[in-house]
């Protein structure tokens, strides 16, 4: 990913296919920031009775039927797109636009849990200052450089995806030389982070559904199908993303239950414990590292979420599916969508109040959401639209399959946090009435929007919007003679 944007595209607008399968593995685990075991740790483990990589091991199986339904989907619309593009085409336009409605919350509120995990690292580090002024020193850096440059963060991200897994292994040995010495339960190999007396596969369900959040952004190389080498790899790339992205959870959530049997040694901070593990398996030289590591991978990820929704925003507004004067504003001087970067910097700030377990349990209704429809999907066309229900064959692979993926998934989603539910239920009723208005009543087709956006690298610039924003997010001035739109000169 480190040709320019000029080079990324062809004249007719469309991406150059020279995405290896290892290059697409790569960013989608960059995106799934492999660190985040450790920020949700002290929430799952207190959950599950200290069973967290049994919480992320049934995630896991969740995940690996929907990447399934990924595989199949987008290898049979191969065009840049997410659940809200394959809804849309093989169920409904409006179906289809409630499901990329929903996704937004997802968009909108991972800026501000980026925001809210850095909080947590700040203020145990430095706890005489008020966590107040880490959230809005954070928000006004962050929407400082979004606002005058919307560039991709993927040769960043490949080399924090590097640095991240590095410091895991460390840890471990680490972890594995303490157990060694009596240290935490005083095991190396046991099945109790997995299986003990006093764990309710209940909770192990509920955390399961915490952990969803360590998995958001499989999906993301989706974005990915136009740039791939081939087509045909992109089903593989989406299983081994989360294959080997779950093999890193578990495992890194395995040796750490065995060292810390308990919240305990973590005081009062449970709800993100990663700088207090550092401290207590490596002393503060290490903490400083392993702060560093995680402080790292999620400031690049807040980057690229926040102009991602900004970008998307953007997007909507110029096709007129949010009000155009103002989300499809974009700034002359910045060549960037000023407001839209200002609103999502705003709503970060209330990352002062929440908790990451709420936080988590709002973007994960989305997700789930979203998962849930793309197995359903996956039914939709080719079991009933292209009639592919004939065979025993046929019957497992698109309807068994994608049908366990659907239950599986609606069962973790009726196990989130009770204020998630409501929370989401309103949003979704919302968009509900939102869609009758554009629609006026369902008498008028829902406009398109791309709810797939860069957030790692560049996407396909639709024709319609093609002659205003280039692949970084800035305007292009005006039109050539030939109709092929002109750069404007970089304003960084």
């Amino acid at each position: 990913m480190a040709e320019s944007s000029t080079g990324m595209f062809s004249r007719s607008g469309s991406l150059r296919r020279n995405l290896g399968l290892w290059a697409i593995v790569g960013l989608g685990l960059g995106y799934m920031t492999p660190t985040v075991v450790f920020d949700t740790f002290g929430i799952v483990s207190e959950l599950t009775a200290g069973a967290v990589p049994a919480a992320y091991a049934v995630a896991l199986i969740v995940m690996v039927f929907t990447a399934i339904s990924y595989g199949k989907i987008a290898g049979a619309i191969p065009s840049a797109g997410s659940a809200y593009t394959y809804v849309r085409e093989s169920m409904h336009p409006n179906l289809g636009f409630m499901v990329g409605w929903t996704s937004l919350i997802d968009y909108l509120l991972l800026p501000m849990v980026n925001c809210l995990i850095i909080r947590l690292y700040l203020e145990q580090v430095f706890p005489e200052v008020p966590s107040w002024i880490w959230v809005v020193a954070y928000c006004i850096v962050v929407t400082s450089i979004i606002y005058f440059s919307m560039r991709g963060t993927s040769n960043i991200n490949m080399i924090l995806l590097v640095f991240s897994i590095v410091i895991m292994i460390v840890f471990v040995v680490m972890v594995v030389a303490q157990l060694q010495r009596g240290e935490g339960t005083g095991q190396v190999a046991s099945i109790e982070p997995f299986f003990h007396d006093t764990m309710t596969w209940s909770a192990v369900l509920m955390g399961a559904t915490v952990v969803c959040f360590s998995f958001i952004g499989f999906d993301a190389i989706t974005m990915y199908a136009e740039e791939a080498k081939s087509p045909k790899i992109m089903p593989k790339a989406i299983l081994l993303t989360v294959l080997i992205g779950g093999a890193i959870f578990v495992i890194a959530g395995y040796f750490t239950q065995l060292r810390f049997p308990t919240n305990e040694e973590f005081g009062e901070f449970t709800d993100d414990p990663l700088p207090q593990i550092g401290l207590i398996v490596g002393g503060p030289v290490f903490q400083a590292i392993f702060v560093a590591a995680g402080f790292s991978a999620t400031l690049a990820s807040g980057l690229a979420s926040h102009a991602s929704v900004s970008r998307m925003l953007l997007v909507m507004g110029r096709n007129n599916v949010i009000p155009k004067r103002v989300f499809g504003y974009i700034n002359p001087k910045t060549h960037t969508p000023t407001f839209n970067i200002v609103l999502v910097g705003v709503v970060s700030l209330l990352a002062m109040e929440f908790s990451l377990e709420l936080i988590s349990a709002f973007i994960n209704y989305g997700a789930l959401i979203a998962f849930t429809f793309v197995n359903l999907s996956v039914i939709a066309w080719f079991a009933i639209r292209q009639g592919r229900r004939k065979t025993p064959k046929d019957i497992f692979n698109f309807i068994v399959m994608p049908g366990l993926g659907t239950l599986l998934t609606v069962l973790l989603w009726v196990n989130l946090h009770a204020d998630a539910l409501i929370g989401g239920a309103i949003w979704t009723v919302l968009g509900f009435v939102y869609l009758l208005f554009i629609t006026k009543g369902f008498r008028k087709k829902v406009a398109a929007f791309d709810e797939n956006q860069p957030v790692t690298g560049f996407n396909k610039v639709p024709p319609e919007e093609l002659a205003a924003v280039d692949a970084d997010g800035r305007a292009f001035e005006h039109p050539s003679a030939d109709g092929t739109p002109e750069k404007p000169e970089s304003t960084n």
